[in-house]
């Protein structure tokens, strides 16, 4: 048997052991590090989708008519989305509208209407204190009340009967005899002017106005207008 001689085991000091330990530590996180952690390549390949290719509905593979009839799909999309974007923008504001014409409406219902401005009172006709002037107020009542004349025939007779004078009485005919004397313009006895005294004017036979109407209206009856009497009447 062959004699060796056994080398003698090496004496590690303090140092040492620490050295060696470090080391076996950092391999071990190395061995870790490279052991759970997966290689770049790894990554992408077990992360990337797989390839599909596009198909019909049919399950063919799409021709390029396919392809541009989807591509005019898409785009018609997206119009229609940003249509829609515009008309939400567009109801917005028509909804803001609404509502300030809904405020608006409810401000004036809210506030009492104005009172109607009162129409100006009429201003009353005005004539003259004198012969032309009660023939016209004569006359504008004559008409309101139906009663038929005219301005020349009732100037004619009063100018044959009193020549103008409202307070002319005739103290010698056959009416004075019986105690009725004919007075005013158009020289009326009192029981005529009784008889047709024409509502609205006094009831006085010398009043120029009252004794006018008053002949007129007792004319109308009995010969159908003053301006048909050319003497006494």
């Amino acid at each position: 048997m062959p004699n060796f001689t056994l080398p003698r085991p090496a004496r590690l000091t303090r140092t040492h052991k620490v050295s060696a330990a470090v080391v076996a530590t950092a391999s071990c996180a190395a061995a870790l590090a490279f052991t759970a952690a997966p290689s770049e390549a790894e990554t992408t390949a077990a992360h990337a989708p797989a390839a599909v290719k596009p198909v019909s509905a049919n399950g063919l593979p799409l021709t390029a008519k396919d392809r541009a009839d989807d591509g005019k799909e898409a785009r018609a999309v997206a119009s229609s989305v940003a249509a829609g974007l515009k008309v939400t923008a567009v109801e917005k504001q028509n909804h803001a509208a609404e509502q300030t014409a809904s405020r608006s409406i409810e401000r004036k219902a809210i506030v009492a209407p104005k009172a109607a401005p009162k129409a100006p009172k009429a201003t009353p006709k005005r004539y003259a204190n004198n012969l032309d002037g009660w023939i016209r107020e004569s006359l504008d009542i004559m008409k309101a009340k139906g009663i038929p004349g005219s301005y020349e025939g009732l100037h004619r007779n009063i100018m044959r009967e009193s020549s103008g004078n409202p307070n002319a009485v005739n103290d010698w005919d056959i009416n004075a005899i019986n105690g009725v004397p004919s007075k005013g313009l158009l020289q009326v006895i009192q029981p005529t002017f009784d008889a047709y005294h024409v509502a609205g004017t006094p009831h006085k036979l010398t009043d120029p106005i009252a004794n006018i109407t008053a002949a007129a209206n007792y004319a109308a009856h009995r010969y159908g207008s003053i301006d048909n009497v050319d003497s006494a009447y």
